[in-house]
């Protein structure tokens, strides 16, 4: 039998966890040295055999490569700025064991602004040409809204400006801060800047001082939801179907909701009758779903259930949570527990005033 393997060879093993993939990857690490550190072919020998292997693990794996000096090659895996990714990301490379001559890194770090220079199409991306300044609202006052001035910005290049300038971002402030620090963030030419400039170098020290001061000021807060009162929206969709949503109201009108300000979107595919509503088992499915969802997110535990909205053959749940790492996992797992009964995916955002919901208050 062995020598029938040896002749026709073996299948290589599954990737079901994070040690079966560094276990591969100590396996064939020569290869990929060789391939990054004599820019080999890196494509064929490092990045083809790589990703699928990544996707084994779970989508939304993605990776950067170079030497870091003579003798060491660097990994970075990244999430790309999506958020539901990042716990996933940062757990893998926690589990990855010392290898000789490989560096592995959680997402994309930060770096010194004498370092980051982007240049794309022709066009240069330095803190000489970027600069910053942020508003306020008395309305949200939690949230971080900065404005980037690209002095090379204009109406014929504005794409690849805005496209350049959040690239530069993203390596200035290092990719978790990126993804997670800004609440409202746009791209704007120097002609059209509405306050004085301040100088690109110092938004780091300015997000780390709005970070700190929301942290104290809703440090413990939580809201407990068993005697809020919950209402039965009615609406039609502009296919003629009903759409029907059960909503806390209560929770709507609680004035601490930055200190939950991480949204998260279940969004249940079902098969619908013709009204686009679920047939009674499948209700009972859902039902259950549901009260496994409530069961392992708790208000006690900073995650908030905001309510649930069903139309044509779709179900989302919602709940407002204090952070996004351990509701990323949690849910996951869930949703691979119901594979063979729906298609459930899931969304995590920022939005520190609950604006998203607006639509039920209306």
């Amino acid at each position: 039998m062995s020598f029938l393997k040896n002749i026709f060879g073996s299948k290589e093993e599954t990737i079901n966890n994070y040690d079966d993939f560094w276990n591969w990857f100590q396996k064939n690490e020569k290869t990929f040295y060789k391939a990054v550190s004599q820019n080999n072919a890196i494509e064929k020998n490092f990045f083809e055999k790589l990703s699928p292997r990544l996707n084994e693990l779970r989508e939304g794996y993605y990776f950067l490569t170079g030497m870091m000096n003579d003798n060491t090659a660097e990994l970075v895996l990244t999430a790309d700025g999506i958020v539901k990714n990042i716990v996933f990301v940062e757990e893998l490379v926690n589990a990855a064991p010392v290898i000789d001559g490989w560096k592995f890194t959680a997402l994309k770090p930060a770096l010194n602004i004498e370092d980051v220079t982007i240049r794309m199409a022709d066009y240069e991306f330095t803190k000489s040409n970027i600069s910053f300044y942020y508003n306020e609202d008395p309305n949200y006052p939690d949230e971080i809204d900065v404005v980037i001035i690209n002095n090379d910005l204009n109406e014929a290049n504005k794409d690849t400006i805005i496209n350049g300038t959040f690239i530069f971002l993203d390596n200035l402030l290092g990719e978790l801060n990126f993804a997670t620090t800004i609440d409202n963030i746009v791209v704007l030419g120097k002609e059209n800047a509405q306050k004085e400039l301040i100088p690109i170098e110092k938004l780091k020290d300015f997000l780390i001082w709005r970070e700190k001061e929301f942290i104290e000021k809703y440090d413990g807060l939580w809201h407990s939801t068993e005697t809020d009162n919950h209402s039965i929206l009615e609406g039609t969709l502009q296919n003629g179907k009903p759409l029907l949503a059960v909503i806390n109201m209560d929770l709507l009108s609680w004035e601490n909701k930055a200190s939950h300000p991480w949204i998260l979107d279940i969004i249940v595919k079902f098969v619908p009758d013709k009204n686009g509503f679920p047939n009674d088992k499948t209700m009972a499915q859902l039902n259950d779903f549901e009260d496994i969802l409530l069961g392992e997110l708790k208000d006690s535990e900073g995650y908030l259930n905001i309510g649930r909205e069903t139309a044509d053959g779709t179900r989302d749940f919602y709940f407002a949570c204090k952070d996004f790492r351990k509701v990323s996992k949690v849910v996951e797992k869930i949703i691979a527990d119901y594979e063979d009964k729906f298609n459930i995916s899931f969304d995590i955002y920022k939005d520190k005033y609950w604006q998203s919901f607006n639509r039920f208050i209306n």
